[in-house]
């Protein structure tokens, strides 16, 4: 790596925080800072959805699972779209009713205070350790970056780095901030992962695609022996994905926030299912070039590379394979994407503090400027507290994408689980919602840490993890909610709960 890529990195990330900061405008309210003044066009909503779900750990994740594997990951995409078009329907009207901040606000209309905030310190806990990946996602190319230099230093400073930037970043702009630079840093990677291809191209032909459909790496519709323990089968990534992008989409904080940023509803319903279509040829484009990486390298293992993790496949060919200048660009578009998606994560973690627990704990209403400031401490407390799972995560071998998608699944089965729940069962209250969503929980935590960290086998695929959470509320809390008569279905007030 060049002096001119080190001029192109540290000119990219000052443009790109200037630029946030421009199109941010001001933040008179909480409504402002979390929601942008619901002034934001639907087009770059769902631009920004896809660069906030995927960014860095699509640009240097998925890229290593065709070159370790295939291009199957792409089925997961294709239950994608399915599932963004049942929460444009069924949960997103909800959500416009009421002009509703969080998604959990739902949850307080139907079942009362208590699921709410239940709800939203789930979301804030486990949002907490996913991003911990997301910035050691941001940190891998940073480290190559500087071994290239000379400059030898571990994970635990760029990762104190990273989330010190991102925590000024976010405090100043606001969601405003995030939409647009999401959609500029967005456009700059994917053109970063077609240039790859052309690159690899260019120097090679097209031998590495025809010697990767020799070696069955372009296969992409697998059924696979086990369904149930197979993550790479068409059953639980079409059925898996269906449901994962219900939950991630109808009942995480980090999206929906996104979504009633729009002027509309219809906008939103248009934002989110375009979003569908997006992801499924973003996905495409770096599983191929994964495949170009594949024959680049001679088909040589990450580990024969002398790389310490897989996920530094791409960022190595970044600084060893492009021109000078343009590998330093790239870079700081990964680097850029990284922190604006942080930045997003810092956003709703805030937002779902103010309005899913602060206010709710407290005995007086909050204002508008309490509301607002205390939005702002918040953003700063969860920004340092990203440094601590991001840390734990370092040492993890595994893929990067697997990991931050299997933590997030531990809870979404239950989130999404609750929201169905509470339309389709008129009988069920407080406790039983409560009680059911703690169980879907408990069970797809208890396979997630037995897998990963006792017994090293997958007996369940993290694709699984949604769907299993939603069985298991649904059929406690149907249970529990038969304790009640079937007529009992008022809206809860703000005290009630049970």
């Amino acid at each position: 790596m060049q002096v001119i890529d080190i001029v192109v990195v540290i000119a990219y990330l000052i443009a790109t925080a200037w630029l946030g900061l421009k199109l941010s405008g001001k933040q008179s309210d909480a409504k402002d800072y979390f929601l942008g003044g619901r002034d934001i066009p639907w087009w770059a909503v769902c631009l920004s959805v896809v660069a906030t779900e995927t960014s860095a750990l699509t640009v240097i994740g998925i890229p290593v699972m065709s070159f370790v594997g295939d291009i199957s990951y792409l089925q997961l995409g294709f239950g994608y779209i399915v599932g963004r078009v049942i929460v444009a329907y069924l949960l997103l009207p909800r959500y416009y009713d009421g002009e509703m901040v969080t998604a959990y606000a739902y949850l307080g209309k139907r079942f009362g205070s208590a699921t709410q905030t239940t709800a939203g310190v789930t979301f804030l806990f486990t949002r907490l350790l996913a991003d911990g990946v997301r910035v050691l996602a941001a940190a891998i190319p940073l480290k190559i970056i500087l071994d290239g230099l000379g400059v030898h230093t571990n994970y635990f400073v760029i990762i104190v780095v990273l989330a010190v930037v991102t925590i000024l970043y976010t405090f100043i702009g606001g969601i405003r901030a995030v939409v647009w630079v999401d959609v500029v840093q967005m456009c700059l990677y994917v053109a970063g992962g077609l240039l790859a291809i052309i690159v690899v191209s260019s120097s090679l032909g097209f031998s590495w695609f025809t010697d990767a459909v020799e070696a069955g790496k372009t296969n992409l519709f697998i059924v696979g022996e086990n369904p149930i323990s197979g993550a790479s089968g068409l059953i639980p990534s079409l059925l898996g994905g269906t449901v994962f992008a219900m939950a991630s989409h109808g009942s995480d904080q980090l999206i929906v926030q996104r979504l009633l940023a729009c002027r509309t509803k219809a906008e939103a319903q248009k934002a989110l299912i375009a979003s569908g279509f997006v992801v499924v040829v973003q996905f495409a484009i770096f599983l191929v070039v994964g495949l170009a990486l594949w024959g680049w390298y001679n088909h040589a293992t990450p580990a024969a590379l002398g790389l310490t993790r897989d996920d530094e496949i791409f960022p190595k060919f970044i600084i060893e394979g492009l021109p000078a200048g343009i590998s330093g660009l790239l870079l700081a578009g990964i680097l850029a994407a990284a922190m604006s998606t942080l930045s997003s994560s810092l956003s709703a973690l805030s937002s779902s503090t103010v309005t899913d627990v602060v206010a709710k704990l407290r005995r007086t209403p909050m204002t508008k400027a309490d509301e607002l400031n205390t939005g702002r401490i918040a953003t700063v407390v969860w920004g340092l507290l990203f440094i601590l799972p991001a840390t734990f995560f370092r040492s993890d071998e595994g893929s990067i994408v697997v990991l931050a998608l299997g933590i997030a699944g531990i809870t979404y089965g239950g989130l999404l689980g609750a929201f169905v729940l509470g339309i389709v069962n008129k009988r069920a209250r407080t406790l039983d919602a409560n009680i059911a969503f703690l169980c879907a929980i408990a069970t797809n935590a208890f396979f997630f840490v037995m897998e990963k960290y006792v017994v090293g086998e997958v007996w369940i695929a993290w694709q699984w993890y949604p769907l299993l959470g939603v069985l298991v509320t649904l059929a406690v809390g149907g249970l529990l909610s038969l304790r009640h008569p079937a007529s009992i279905a008022p809206e809860p007030s703000a005290k009630r709960s049970a």
